[in-house]
């Protein structure tokens, strides 16, 4: 979206986070926190079902739902906890390699797109827990 879009709807409107249901919350803290470079800024929960806020490092957040003992999470099959992850970037061929080298599996290399008056290059890969992640670097 251009900078300076506002939504005249409902005052202040924006994304404060994205809530992902973990199968395994130790691989996905690993991926936000040290692929990615977010940071945990909150912690809560319980010893059964942890939490974690992560920035994003524009103040837009992460939150990692720890399973819930005993329940099959949501994404478990065919369908991933979420439809994608979108993470804006100024160099997406580093974060792409960054990826890469970590060992997550590229599902769609970098390409150009144009939707409407928006150009970017854009990249795919899958999370730990079968998210589909998108890189997006505007032009």
């Amino acid at each position: 979206m251009p900078v300076g879009t506002r939504n005249t709807t409902i005052a202040g409107c924006g994304l404060h986070h994205v809530s992902l249901q973990t199968r395994d919350l130790d691989a996905s803290l690993w991926l936000y926190r040290e692929v990615l470079g977010m940071k945990v800024v909150a912690e809560g929960g319980s010893p059964e079902r942890r939490i974690f806020l992560l920035d994003m490092g524009d103040g837009s957040h992460m939150e990692l739902l720890g399973p819930l003992p005993g329940a099959v999470p949501p994404g478990a099959g065919d369908h991933a906890p979420i439809a994608h992850l979108a993470l804006t970037t100024t160099d997406i061929q580093s974060a792409l390699e960054r990826v890469r080298d970590a060992g997550y599996k590229v599902t769609r290399e970098l390409c150009d797109v144009t939707m409407g008056d928006f150009q970017a290059t854009i990249a795919f890969f899958q999370g730990p827990d079968g998210e589909a992640v998108e890189l997006w670097q505007s032009h």
